[in-house]
């Protein structure tokens, strides 16, 4: 096994690198900018950026987004989101906002996300992959003669066929207006519909507004059944028995196992400890209840 050693200041120095590209990208052309060409740049683009960013999202005919389009995520073109025109000094009046790819001797009009099958493109009704098709407005195959366009009826993670999904490419002021996330400003390339670490996850996971949504109060607080998952069924049993009244035992149970905001790791810790002591005691006079009320007086 070997063992990475970084000289005195290597970590700091790794940090500025990726900090560096996380900003840049790929406009260096594979040639890293100088310090005062790094600043010239950064004063040029970091505005556009903070003012003018535009949301990529790959959304359902439900409204929901079904994948958040990030730096790294394939076009039609098989190129990457971050390999497309990403920034702008002022926002596009025409919809929908055309993204071009910047490869060249690319075709590419528009960004078009595509799903993958596990690590595999897609396949259309002419049996042939994705990226086997055209990446102009027609998407001809490429590889037969017989194809009419992509059409694929591969289903989606929120049971939806492919084809009645589309690619959205949105401003910061029409997300807000539909009451979807839209994150911090940051001065990253290309973040495109990513907000945060729940944006990673297909939109029938996220509890969010560009996901499935959070579960309504009378779901959480319903009781288990036999269809419900054997974890829920015993995590639901545990809670009704920790409890003394049967009114406290779902949700109040379930907020008590968070950590509070007020509260540092050692006070969570000693308040947990100490609702499973007060539990245990309680178990245990149950069980000696029933005992005591047969013994008779000698």
């Amino acid at each position: 096994m070997e063992r990475l050693t970084l000289p005195p200041g290597g970590a700091e120095a790794m940090d500025e690198y990726l900090e560096y590209r996380r900003i840049v990208g790929e406009d260096d052309g594979g040639k890293l900018f100088t310090p005062e060409e790094y600043e010239e740049y950064k004063k040029k683009v970091l505005p556009m950026r903070l003012q003018n960013r535009l949301y990529v999202s790959w959304r359902s005919p439900t409204g929901m987004d079904c994948k958040l389009v990030g730096p790294e995520t394939l076009c039609f073109c098989t190129h990457r989101y971050k390999q497309h025109k990403t920034d702008f000094e002022t926002m596009p009046q025409q919809r929908p906002i055309s993204l071009p790819c910047r490869v060249t001797g690319c075709p590419c009009r528009a960004y078009l996300y595509v799903p993958l099958n596990g690590t595999q493109p897609i396949r259309c009704r002419c049996k042939h992959f994705a990226d086997q098709h055209s990446p102009l407005p027609d998407f001809l195959c490429t590889a037969c003669s017989k194809c009419s366009g992509f059409h694929s009826s591969f289903t989606c993670t929120c049971g939806q066929p492919a084809y009645t999904h589309e690619t959205v490419v949105e401003t910061k002021q029409e997300r807000l207006a539909q009451g979807k996330p839209v994150g911090r400003d940051v001065p990253y390339a290309a973040m495109g519909g990513l907000t945060g670490f729940s944006s990673l996850a297909e939109g029938y996971m996220r509890l969010d507004d560009s996901g499935i949504g959070a579960p309504a109060v009378e779901f959480l607080d319903s009781p288990a059944t036999a269809m419900d998952h054997p974890f829920v069924k015993a995590f639901q049993a545990s809670s009704s028995s920790s409890q003394p009244t049967p009114t406290d035992a779902g949700t109040s149970s379930q907020l008590s196992s968070l950590r509070r905001p007020e509260e540092d790791d050692m006070a969570f810790f000693e308040r947990r400890y100490q609702e499973r002591v007060k539990m245990e005691k309680a178990i245990k006079q149950k069980k000696k209840a029933p005992l005591s009320s047969t013994t008779k007086p000698s």
